[in-house]
């Protein structure tokens, strides 16, 4: 299973989240996205899923809290517990045994990063 963990300002636009999903990685053979409960419903990420065609994993902030990340951002760690909320998301939502396949990655205009998780199953 592979997951794409998004984190990303309220003024991030489609265009924000596909640029951080092509830097960190690309969408080829992404099952599911994922995001902090509160960012779920954001209209940016619902065209995503939409235009992709995957669910979205709403994840309660309890539980991304210390997940640990690579990557670290203080404004993450105040609001979320956790370094990063794409890479926290994306390891949530792969489960028990994920591992990230690179740290997260930002877009162009800085509103979006992005993090791709992978579980092994048998």
């Amino acid at each position: 299973m592979r997951v794409a963990g998004f984190g990303f300002r309220q003024a991030a636009s489609l265009a924000s989240l596909r640029d951080a999903l092509a830097a960190a990685g690309g969408a080829k053979g992404i099952d599911a996205l994922a995001t902090v409960a509160q960012k779920a419903a954001s209209p940016a990420l619902l065209a995503l899923a939409k235009e992709m065609k995957l669910p979205i994993h709403a994840l309660n902030a309890d539980t991304l809290a210390h997940i640990s990340t690579p990557t670290r951002s203080d404004r993450a760690m105040a609001r979320y517990g956790t370094g990063s909320v794409a890479e926290a998301s994306a390891l949530a939502a792969a489960g028990t045994g994920a591992y990230l396949l690179t740290p997260r990655a930002t877009s162009a205009d800085g509103l979006a990063m992005a993090a791709i998780a992978e579980r092994n199953t048998p």
